[in-house]
């Protein structure tokens, strides 16, 4: 996971600042297969096949699972990334972002 750092003047000079962190949201649905969902997870989040296949039991059991925990602008390609996959093979995955 890469991470960026971004400049905070303080009155003690230049300090580094974590940029905030979001968590990549997937929510179940009722159409979405679970086959589909692993592999986006392994395609788009690079999880092994065992991680993919638990999270995806979590996302459908507990009805949302957190893909992965990444800086915006990662996060936000993450989703695009996942929305258009799903899309281009007809499935309705709704995924959000929340800061984490």
């Amino acid at each position: 996971m890469a991470e960026t750092a971004t400049l905070e003047k303080t009155e003690a000079g230049t300090a580094y600042k974590k940029p905030p962190l979001f968590a990549v949201v997937c929510l179940n649905d009722d159409i979405t297969t679970m086959e589909f969902v692993m592999k986006m997870l392994m395609e788009i989040f690079g999880k092994t096949p065992p991680d993919a296949e638990r999270l995806m039991m979590d996302i459908h059991e507990s009805g949302s699972g957190v893909a992965g925990v990444y800086i915006y602008d990662i996060a936000l390609t993450k989703q695009q990334k996942s929305l258009q996959m799903a899309k281009s093979e007809g499935f309705p995955l709704k995924i959000i972002l929340r800061e984490a």
